[in-house]
């Protein structure tokens, strides 16, 4: 049998519900697990670690340290990794960690559910036995597992707050889905050749900016940017902004830019890809230098920005890193 180790993060899958509705001491959620699903030792061997216990809308770059590091620590241990994690950030940490674990030959894998486990109509028993047995396959990337499909963490995103169905991949393939078999895409990474790298930390010196209809340009120059690095423009379509007249936000990107600070631009659409060619407002960005995401999501754009700054690059290099794949998170 394959050995996996799970890892216990928080979120609804670890939630517990004794017969009087109080929650269960999070210590004792591995013989709850146990307890209920036995079937669980017939997949793999399984160790389990809480490595921290939290609402995923509390996790952030410390957080995605400490598990990329524990990943690291225990890689030559075991054959692969189940992350238990709330739904409402999973697919940042899945990303995050998607370009802190570098050259990984094992899978590691990011589930939870919709419904705590204690509940009779619960999402985690299936998604936790999937996750469970993915991870004894050949797979050599980050990815999410939910509703019956495995998913590019790096490609992947939160679409609905209340169907089982909450994840999906705009620009890329289910990595696999799981019926009565297991069908594996041909889509998946192909084993690393190099060398396994660790990149845990992360910097937080990035503003996230939605670009909406009247926005005030004077909101923007007010803003204080001797702290930032970078700057993600969640752009309209394949990555237009208001370029005339008042709300005009040329300015604000030269501004930027003439203060050493990256501009990346997103898209607010969640398919395909943007591209700084296609209209003048595009262009003007791209002449000044602001660098398109391509089809890539927020939340990758996010923390592989993040993640890059952390890296203490010069600006050639993290250019050049920026615009192409590292983990399988652009084309």
């Amino acid at each position: 049998m394959k050995n996996i180790l799970l890892l216990q993060t928080g979120g609804t899958i670890a939630m517990h519900f004794d017969q009087n509705g109080n929650e269960l001491d999070p210590d004792k959620w591995t013989e709850v697990l146990y307890g209920e699903m036995p079937e669980l030792s017939k997949i793999a061997e399984l160790d389990i670690k809480k490595v921290l216990f939290e609402d995923s809308s509390d996790i952030n770059r410390h957080h995605w340290k400490k598990l990329s590091q524990v990943v690291d620590d225990n890689f030559d241990d075991y054959d692969g990794f189940v992350i238990l994690h709330g739904t409402d950030t999973m697919a940042y940490t899945a990303s995050a960690l998607s370009f802190a674990l570098q050259n990984i030959t094992k899978p590691v894998i990011l589930t939870g559910s919709q419904v705590p486990m204690s509940n009779i109509r619960s999402d985690a028993r299936r998604n936790l036995i999937n996750s469970i047995e993915l991870a004894t396959y050949g797979i050599h990337e980050v990815t999410i597992c939910f509703n019956d499909h495995l998913y590019r963490g790096n490609r992947s995103t939160k679409m609905s707050i209340g169907d089982f169905d909450a994840f999906t991949s705009p620009n890329y393939p289910p990595l696999a889905e799981v019926g009565i078999r297991i069908e594996l895409s041909e889509s998946l990474l192909e084993n690393h050749t190099g060398k396994r790298k660790l990149y845990s930390d992360f910097d937080d010196s990035v503003q996230v900016i939605k670009i909406y209809p009247n926005l005030n340009p004077s909101f923007l120059h007010s803003m204080d940017l001797s702290h930032t690095k970078a700057v993600i423009l969640e752009a309209f379509g394949s990555g237009n902004i208001p370029s005339k007249g008042p709300y005009n936000l040329l300015p604000f990107v030269k501004k930027c830019i003439d203060q050493n600070c990256h501009v990346l631009v997103n898209s607010q659409a969640a398919y395909d890809s943007v591209d700084l060619t296609h209209y003048a407002s595009g262009k003007a960005l791209k002449k000044m230098g602001a660098l398109s995401s391509g089809e890539m999501t927020l939340e990758a754009t996010l923390t592989k920005t993040m993640n890059l700054l952390a890296r203490n690059l010069s600006d050639s290099e993290f250019i050049n890193t920026f615009h192409r794949s590292i983990a399988g998170e652009r084309d």
